[in-house]
């Protein structure tokens, strides 16, 4: 039976972490779909959507086993309409874990079945978070050595 997992989240902007968590998850999973949902509490992305379904298509253009999917539901429900059966999460430090745990517990009441898969950050980005790039970003920092794409 093919093992496919979802990747979640917002992805504004997607980092060479997300990018690791990515490439380590293709170890484990034969498909990896990129979800990137919209998030309620999150109303105004930084960077396009547009632009960043592009940006992360042309990464993994060479590799049919990664997609990306932009939805606006429960992941939960997504999972289960692409016949995915793992959730894969990066967690870079304890409070990632506690917000992660949570929503773990809820996506499997409302698809039982449905597993997440925590993988720890690798150490050269556990400092990096989409939301202290778009911060460097729009002051007009350099943000190149954190992203796997140009902006």
């Amino acid at each position: 039976m093919k093992k496919t997992a979802i990747f979640p989240g917002s992805f504004d902007p997607y980092t060479k972490g997300h990018h690791d968590i990515v490439t380590r998850s293709l170890n484990l999973f034969d498909e990896v779909i990129i979800g990137i949902g919209y998030n309620s509490a999150k109303k105004n992305r930084y960077f396009d959507i547009d632009t960043m379904v592009s940006k992360i298509e042309t990464l993994y253009k060479n590799d049919p086993r990664v997609r990306v999917l932009v939805y606006n539901d429960l992941t939960s429900t997504v999972a289960k309409e692409h016949g995915a059966r793992f959730l894969v999460r990066g967690l870079r430090n304890t409070t990632d874990f506690e917000y992660e745990n949570t929503i773990s517990q809820m996506n499997r009441k409302l698809n039982p079945g449905l597993e997440t898969v925590f993988l720890i950050t690798s150490p050269q980005f556990a400092a990096v978070s989409s939301t202290i790039i778009r911060e460097v970003h729009r002051y007009g920092g350099d943000v190149t050595e954190y992203l796997p794409y140009e902006v």
